[in-house]
């Protein structure tokens, strides 16, 4: 997965507010793929301190970003971005494998 430097700042910036209320878990953002939505499926960013068997990491210079095993197909290809306009903010993942979104760009098939 590709991340832009919008994301990764503000990653960093989440992770470390977060990390001061659990200073001995380490923090990662973790990226999946789940059923549900207009489309069929839907993209969840959280952060998370359980890895999981299968887990796929991908460690950056300031945090960690990881996808369970059954959503790495989906995500390969994709890009985490972070956009905070009028119209919306958040994080937001622009993926060439989606054959089709919803109108609200929330999910996926």
């Amino acid at each position: 997965m590709n991340i832009t430097s919008a994301a990764q700042l503000k990653i960093v910036k989440l992770i470390t507010s977060q990390q001061i209320a659990l200073p001995n878990n380490p923090l990662f953002l973790r990226v999946a793929v789940q059923p549900g939505g207009c489309s069929g499926l839907r993209y969840q960013t959280y952060f998370d301190y359980e890895k999981k068997e299968g887990d796929k990491e991908q460690v950056f210079s300031n945090f960690t970003l990881t996808i369970d095993k059954m959503s790495v197909p989906y995500l390969s290809d994709a890009t985490l971005d972070f956009v905070d306009t009028i119209e919306k903010q958040g994080f937001t993942i622009d993926n060439p494998a989606a054959g089709s979104s919803c109108a609200c760009g929330d999910s996926f098939h």
